[in-house]
Formats: structure tokens, sequence, C-alpha cells
């Protein structure tokens, strides 16, 4: 089983996109998928087809719930859909760290840290599923720290931006540590995300993140992008003519998945 999170300490940055055409080209590929929302927002959840009133995810993290208490399948037209299962999200997910701090006693028993949690969760479903893909808030928090323990690797969508690139030291920094203490096989790539490839302050900024960083082939900023979230439609369903999916194709590639 293979656990990848999408992540960025910024918001508006594509990050549910990314997510929701993996998730959905993991799953038309025949694997069996399972998706954690950890976003609060739920925007990943709603757009696979799940919208719940209050979710058990701290729940489940701190061994209250069993993970059959918390996964729904995700609803859709299309065959794939019946290989995502989803952990949907909803605004009681903001109590989260609360709820950790009341619970210290119970973490320490069971996980040692609160930050190997999701990792202990997901060791307990690993024989069910092919790959795991997490959602995250767009801030540095305990979802975001809990995900990167428990993943072998982490897309970053940021746009060809200065404060964007800006943004990414913290996000990195925090890699780096996760990394040296407890997860040494973390991996990371960076997707340009929401490129306009017409300007060429952007073509710059592309250029200088491939100096820095491992970095995949550019997502451009096309409207179809956007109607295949609103129409709950990933991009390879819209035909080969479709520069979405001529995109998408080549950030897959890009990452042997």
């Amino acid at each position: 089983m293979e656990v990848i999170t999408v992540a960025n300490n910024k918001g508006g940055v594509g990050k549910t996109m990314q997510c929701y055409q993996l998730v959905c080209h993991l799953a038309h590929q025949g694997n069996k998928v399972l998706v954690i929302d950890l976003d609060s927002q739920a925007n990943l959840s709603s757009t696979l087809g799940v919208q719940i009133q209050r979710t058990l995810i701290p729940e489940w993290l701190i061994g209250d719930v069993p993970a059959e208490d918390v996964v729904v399948k995700a609803e859709g037209d299309a065959e794939f859909y019946d290989n995502i299962t989803l952990v949907p999200s909803s605004r009681h997910l903001a109590n989260l760290s609360k709820l950790l701090i009341l619970s210290e006693g119970e973490i320490r028993r069971d996980a040692g840290r609160k930050e190997r949690l999701l990792r202990l969760r997901l060791q307990e479903v690993a024989e069910d599923y092919d790959y795991v893909v997490i959602d995250t808030p767009p801030m540095l928090g305990d979802e975001l720290i809990m995900a990167l323990v428990a993943s072998n690797r982490i897309l970053i969508p940021t746009q060809a931006q200065d404060y964007s690139i800006d943004g990414l030291e913290e996000l990195m920094d925090t890699f780096e540590i996760i990394k040296e203490t407890e997860n040494p096989g973390l991996d990371f790539s960076i997707i340009p995300s929401m490129v306009d490839t017409r300007r060429k302050i952007e073509q710059q900024r592309i250029v200088e993140l491939s100096q820095s960083f491992n970095i995949t082939p550019p997502i451009r900023n096309l409207v179809q992008m956007q109607e295949s979230i609103s129409m709950r439609k990933p991009v390879f369903m819209m035909g080969n003519s479709s520069r979405g999916k001529q995109d998408y194709d080549a950030l897959w590639e890009s990452l042997n998945l």
C-alpha cells in the first residue's frame, strides 16, 4: 500500500484539484483507493459525492472508533467510483487539536506521539487498499504533520509565482524534520500548478524551481480544470484532445503512477 499526501501550507494552489484527479486516475486503473480528507472545509469529500454533518476522524485517530465506522463509498456514475472509499471530513475536524490534547494519555500509550496516530491507523487497514491519498488543510498543523509521518511521498502543488514559491520554505523545513526524525523514506515532488505558460515570468519561475527542487511537468490553468471539479468529471474522461488530459497524462508518467 502506497500512501500519497497532497499538501501545501498555502491555499488556492490547486491542492484539492490534484487530489481529485489523482484519486480518479488510480481508481480508473483498477486500484483500490482509500481517500482521507483531513481538510475541515471538506471540498474533496463533496467532490467525491459525500457530505456529512459530523466527521469521526478525530475519534478514529485516537482509536475510539474502528475504521469501518468512518469509511464510506464515493458516489459517482462511472464504474471507477466503485474502487474509491472515503474517510470524509466536516467542520468538526477543526476540533482535532483540542481532542488530541484531551486524549494525551491514551495517545502516549498506543502511539507514543500524536504525530504517529495516522500511520498507526493506516497499518490496520493496509491489506484492504492499494493506495491511500490524503488531502490536507492549507496550514502546518497536526493534520499535515500526521500525514507526512504516514506517507511514502508528498506531492506539493504550487503556483509559479513569487509569493507561492516563497511559501515553500516553511513546508520544506517541516518535510526535512519529519524525514530525519520519523519517516526517512519520505519523498516529494513539486507540481507547478495553475500555470499560465504564456507569461514569461511564470516560465522563469518554473526554471528557478527546477534548479532547486524535483518538479513535475506543469498543470496549466485551463477552464476545463474547473469544469472537471464542478461536473465531477476527471480530465481523463474529456477526450484525448483535451489539453487538461494531456497535462495530467504527462504528470502521471513522470510520477510513475
